[in-house]
């Protein structure tokens, strides 16, 4: 089955829409994360090793939210949850630009944090709403697009606005995403009763806060996202690191750290739905392997040297990496979770995604501050470990020895078979 009909306006509405919030978000994203530790270092006179703290407040607001919200759109509607949580981090953004000190932006970066925890998770999920399981993979897959559509347009409008002034990057990522906030309050219909019947909305309304944590209440998903925790810690000092990296060894200038990292975008553009095909008659094992060595590669490439061509040859490696990761995880979460509580899931599934986040800048950044090719030489060991892992822990999830509590969980097996 193919989600490419002849005409676009056959496919489903809500599912273009949250596509668009995620090139919103991509934009914002690109425009903010590649800039930032050279404004915090440059403009806000912040220690290189105290960057990555910052960092961590932003995730660290994740962390705190997703527990105590992160399955709020099983109950209350994927509509208003996503309205609000696209005004809100947009708000916080664009708050960045007016702000000034540590205290004060680490408290704007916790709040937006707070919004953001249910952003990712609940436009995948109304993703899922609307779309029928063979064709998650493929959705994924085009959620990963517009992203990457967004995060060409982030850095290159970035790239110039640093000539201006750094905060003012800010600014502009927060204005997109109020504009996808406003987009999601005209034109998106609610979506939560898509796809599942009445005993499973009774069942969410009977689990209450228990359904808050499935990541505790499942064993398969808990491991599937410890291995993506450290996978991705590793993978996220790419982007934390080297504009760091490069603008210290006088390679590049903060408007060619925001060029990088659009073409890096721009490459995940054009090479993720061939990719995509290419995988699906790979094990999911075959491919986080593939991704481990393509990363392992972009790290050893970055510890001989700083030079250009390093530079460029490792942003593309790390793209081809997530390619071949990116849409599996959530399409392997999402088979797992009982249509009930499927913006639960993804949302645990986002607390792993936030831990990157968290962790990853601070340990990345602490290490550079100790040796600038201290990271890229710690990573390779990292990366080794974490890819094989998450892929043998997909692996006993498609092929579980017992079932598990939710007898009525769709089995990971079957969907991952339409991803393969």
């Amino acid at each position: 089955m193919t989600i490419f009909p002849s005409a676009w306006r056959a496919l489903p509405r809500p599912a273009l829409l949250g596509l668009f919030l995620f090139f919103c978000a991509g934009f914002a994203d690109g425009a903010m994360v590649p800039f930032f530790p050279l404004w915090a270092s440059s403009e806000a006179n912040i220690p290189i090793g105290a960057i990555g703290l910052l960092f961590a407040c932003y995730a660290g607001g994740e962390l705190v939210a997703a527990p105590l919200i992160g399955g709020i759109a099983d109950r209350v509607g994927r509509r208003p949850v996503l309205v609000l949580s696209a005004l809100g981090v947009g708000c916080g953004f664009t708050a960045l630009f007016f702000v000034h000190g540590v205290v004060a932006t680490a408290i704007v970066l916790l709040l937006t944090g707070m919004c953001e925890s249910v952003l990712h998770p609940t436009i995948l999920t109304v993703i899922a709403d609307v779309t029928v399981p063979s064709t998650h993979p493929r959705w994924f897959s085009l959620a990963h697009v517009s992203s990457g559509a967004g995060q060409i347009l982030g850095p290159a409008c970035g790239a110039l606005l640093a000539l201006i002034s750094l905060s003012s990057v800010f600014l502009a990522g927060g204005v997109m995403l109020l504009l996808g906030g406003i987009v999601m309050l005209v034109a998106l219909a609610e979506t939560i009763g898509s796809g599942r019947g009445d005993e499973g909305a009774d069942e969410a309304g009977e689990e209450g806060l228990s359904a808050l944590l499935p990541a505790f209440r499942d064993g398969r998903l808990a491991k599937l996202l410890v291995w993506v925790v450290l996978f991705e810690i590793s993978g996220n000092w790419i982007e934390a690191v080297i504009p760091l990296y490069a603008h210290d060894a006088g390679t590049l200038a903060p408007s060619g750290v925001g060029a990088l990292f659009a073409y890096a975008a721009a490459l995940t553009v054009g090479l993720q739905m061939l990719v995509s095909r290419f995988a699906e008659t790979r094990s999911a094992l075959w491919l986080t392997i593939g991704a481990g060595i393509s990363t392992i590669a972009a790290f050893a490439l970055l510890a001989a040297s700083p030079a250009m061509i390093s530079l460029v040859a490792a942003v593309s490696l790390c793209a081809v990496a997530q390619m071949l990761v990116g849409p599996l995880v959530p399409t392997a979460v999402n088979a797992l979770a009982p249509s009930a509580r499927r913006a639960s899931y993804m949302a645990a599934s986002s607390v792993a995604v936030d831990l990157k986040d968290s962790l990853g800048p601070s340990i990345g950044t602490a290490l550079y501050a100790l040796a600038p090719r201290l990271p890229w030489v710690a990573g390779i060991p990292l990366v080794a470990i974490a890819s094989l892992g998450l892929g043998a822990a997909i692996g006993r999830a498609r092929n579980p020895s017992r079932p598990s509590e939710d007898d009525a969980t769709p089995q990971l097996g079957s969907a991952v078979e339409n991803y393969r």
